[in-house]
């Protein structure tokens, strides 16, 4: 879940001990696991609130809170973004999913009072080509701005990363004003993550800082506006959008994707990110 648009000033950026980062990865399991679930359970006729419900019982019955659920008055488990709308979309049971359909759940966990934070975006049924190739160019750009994450990098060369990608394949519009964030004992903090940017600039990445990255891609402009409800953003062209997320730490070793299965080592070895 990203930053609510909202730049905040605050403390320096959390750094965590290595035993600090295992809880964060129980955490982070915790919620890729319920994003593959919720995968799994995505089809026609289902209703966005049957997933936050499907949701909320594996968090709650894995020891784990839901760490969404009342944040700013926020009423449930998931954001369920369907289509055109891009991120914060509140589960209904009035929303049935349909075939051509592509839903981007995004999802949070607190265990032992640390956050996880990741999203996917999923294909209900046949969809275009072209719906297709959005899903892929954003969680692509998603792994070029983990890979970016290495100690001694600059924060916006994740950002730079997110974007030089994303414009490498065609015409697609980046959202701007909402981005990822550092995550912690807080599962939003400071820094602002822009999915767009220069290289080169913020603070200099040290092992034990905890990020959640989150690029939010669209098949027309880059425009949005929220709906009347406070929370749903959708495109203003009324076009697709995709939006994947990962939380990582940033290690010796490289990036640990804690919120990954496998933290990330297949695809990060891909960029040549990997220990």
């Amino acid at each position: 879940m990203h930053v609510w648009g909202r730049r905040r000033r605050g403390p320096a950026i959390q750094i965590k001990s290595p035993d600090q980062v295992e809880l964060m990865r129980a955490a982070g399991l915790l919620v890729g696991r319920t994003l593959e679930l919720l995968r799994e359970s995505v089809k026609p006729g289902i209703t966005t609130a049957d997933l936050d419900a499907i949701a909320e019982d594996h968090i709650r019955s894995h020891d784990g809170i839901p760490s969404f659920k009342g944040y700013h008055g926020f009423p449930a488990t998931i954001c369920a973004s369907v289509n055109e709308e891009i991120v914060h979309g509140i589960p209904s049971p009035r929303k049935v999913l349909r075939d051509g359909d592509v839903i981007s759940i995004d999802c949070g966990a607190i265990v032992e009072g640390w956050h996880g934070d990741a999203a996917i975006t999923v294909p209900v049924g046949p969809i275009s080509a072209e719906q297709r190739r959005l899903l892929q160019v954003t969680e692509e750009a998603l792994w070029h701005g983990l890979a970016a994450g290495r100690v001694g990098a600059r924060l916006t060369d994740i950002s730079h990363a997110i974007e030089s990608y994303v414009r490498s394949q065609g015409r697609y519009g980046i959202v701007e004003g909402y981005g990822g964030h550092g995550i912690g004992t807080q599962m939003h903090m400071d820094p602002l993550i822009a999915n767009h940017g220069a290289p080169g600039h913020g603070p200099e990445l040290e092992p034990g800082m905890c990020f959640a990255v989150e690029p939010m891609v669209n098949l027309g402009t880059k425009a949005t506006r929220e709906l009347d409800d406070g929370w749903t953003v959708v495109t203003t062209d009324g076009l697709h959008s995709a939006h994947f997320e990962h939380t990582f730490a940033v290690t010796e070793d490289g990036p640990r994707v804690l919120t990954a299965l496998d933290e990330g080592r297949e695809r990060l070895a891909r960029l040549g990110a990997s220990s």
